[in-house]
């Protein structure tokens, strides 16, 4: 088993609540933040999407800044001696996706730092694979603490696709939920953090991790069918690591963000690899009230989790936590609470 590490807190802003606390208890109960936005669509219907209320209609890197900021503050509330002892990794959307709302990643740190009053960390780096970014992240941060490089690991995930341009690409390829479009996503925002240290009694612990890659991602020009042949090699290394099979895990969580595609790359990876009988697992997708928010979604799906076990509502002790990116990339993580 590769080195591990434990989460010990979480913040996060959602269109449902801007803490984890209320954010995690809207979720669990289906409470969803959809209403129209200042977008409109192709029949010049306003677009519904998943916005955060803020205080300001603060917009762009100012607007990110802000949203990183609130979670990363929340996430210090619990484990204060970690303010400047914590180095920061920073989840973006791709770098090369249509109306990303990040132009300068330097700038942003800038701006995070000014907010949070937590100065930049020469070990600071930017992870920019969308929504997968997370599970990346996760990597580095375990190496990080198992070589006792820092004592702990901040993980931040921000992302909107409400800006003009995203909603102006998607809807040119029909990627968007509309009237009359059923197979589409819904454009959401976030941020979710979540801090990270070494492995201690009682934590919630990171048992096994995969990264890999799907030929036949959603955009792919061969027109390959889906075999999900990239989640199940992610699934399997992450479930290698941790010494458990398919049919032991307790639950799962998705960034299944609502298109036709991304339920049927989860179905395989799931049948593909499960060999004995399994128990209904349940599975659980924070886009089901937030919509599509990006490369916040991991972190919040971990989030999740943490909450779930603190509050004894989680279906089990193990859980998997997978995100995948339009270019196939693809993340698997399995955590397990452990008993104080």
């Amino acid at each position: 088993m590769r080195p591990s590490l434990d989460i010990i807190s979480v913040g996060m802003v959602t269109a449902v609540g801007l803490d984890a606390p209320s954010a995690c208890a809207a979720m669990r109960a289906g409470i969803d933040g959809f209403r129209e936005t200042r977008f409109k669509d192709e029949a010049n219907e306003w677009l519904i999407g998943a916005p955060i209320p803020l205080p300001r209609n603060w917009i762009g890197e100012k607007r990110m800044a802000h949203l990183a900021a609130g979670a990363i503050l929340e996430a210090f509330e619990e484990v204060p001696e970690a303010r400047g002892q914590a180095t920061l990794i920073l989840c973006l959307a791709e770098e090369d996706r249509p109306g990303r709302p990040v132009k300068s990643t330097l700038r942003l740190l800038d701006r995070i730092a000014e907010i949070t009053g937590v100065e930049k960390h020469s070990r600071s780096r930017v992870v920019a694979h969308g929504r997968p970014s997370g599970h990346v992240a996760l990597d580095h941060a375990r190496r990080m603490i198992a070589s006792g490089e820092m004592p702990y690991v901040m993980i931040v995930g921000v992302d909107s696709y409400l800006t003009t341009l995203a909603t102006t690409h998607y809807l040119k390829e029909r990627r968007l939920l509309t009237p009359d479009n059923p197979n589409g996503f819904i454009p959401g925002e976030a941020a979710a953090a979540i801090l990270c240290g070494p492995p201690r009694r009682g934590g919630f612990r990171l048992a096994g991790l995969g990264l890999s890659r799907e030929a036949a991602s959603i955009y792919n020009k061969g027109d390959l069918p889906l075999r999900a042949d990239g989640m199940t090699s992610a699934y399997r290394h992450a479930l290698g690591e941790t010494g458990i099979e398919m049919n032991r895990l307790g639950y799962r969580i998705s960034d299944l963000i609502g298109e036709q595609y991304w339920f049927k790359q989860t179905a395989l990876a799931s049948m593909r690899l499960v060999r004995n009988p399994c128990p209904q697992q349940d599975l659980w997708s924070p886009a089901e009230t937030l919509g599509n928010i990006g490369a916040a979604v991991t972190p919040l799906m971990l989030g999740m989790a943490l909450m779930a076990s603190r509050k004894n509502y989680a279906t089990g002790n193990t859980v998997l936590v997978e995100a995948s990116n339009d270019a196939g990339a693809c993340g698997a993580a399995v955590f397990i609470a452990r008993a104080a």
